[in-house]
């Protein structure tokens, strides 16, 4: 009788044991399975939130394409095709520039006459021509007029012939 009572006393550790075992698997394997499932979307979410003061996306005004006649050290004829787009910092200044759409191409037209084809060529010419561009925009188009905030000069089409 001694027997039975210590094999009576020991089954319920056992299945005890057991069941600590099996619980210990089974919530692996589900940890397991959820960390698959996540696909990294909390990280996402995570570089997201640190992200998420976005700088704003840019304005630009497109100036429909033109053609001028250039300067020439030969005397002969020269012709300039060129398309701009204006990067602006506001939606004040796309609608002023849009509104005096006009005005702002007659002197970007009396600028581009005044240019020699020979320094239109290189890129330093180019860079020299949109600096002059953007100081066209330190001349008021009105008055009374809010500060413009014309950052940056970009060439869509840039022909010389």
């Amino acid at each position: 009788m001694a027997k039975n009572r210590s094999a009576g006393s020991r089954k319920p550790w056992w299945i005890i044991g057991l069941l600590i075992i099996l619980f210990s698997m089974g919530s692996s394997a589900a940890m397991y399975y959820m960390m698959d499932n996540r696909d990294g979307s909390e990280t996402d979410n995570v570089q997201a939130a640190v992200e998420d003061p976005r700088a704003p996306a840019p304005i630009f005004v497109d100036i429909n394409p033109f053609t001028v006649n250039l300067q020439s050290r030969h005397y002969d004829q020269r012709l300039l095709y060129i398309g701009l787009s204006l990067r602006v910092g506001n939606e004040t200044t796309r609608e002023l520039i849009e509104e005096h759409m006009p005005q702002v191409r007659s002197r970007l037209l009396m600028l581009l006459t005044s240019q020699q084809a020979e320094a239109l060529t290189s890129p330093e010419g180019k860079q020299q021509l949109s600096a002059e561009i953007l100081a066209l925009f330190d001349q008021p188009l009105t008055d009374p007029q809010p500060s413009l905030m014309v950052n940056d000069v970009l060439y869509t089409e840039f022909i010389v012939q």
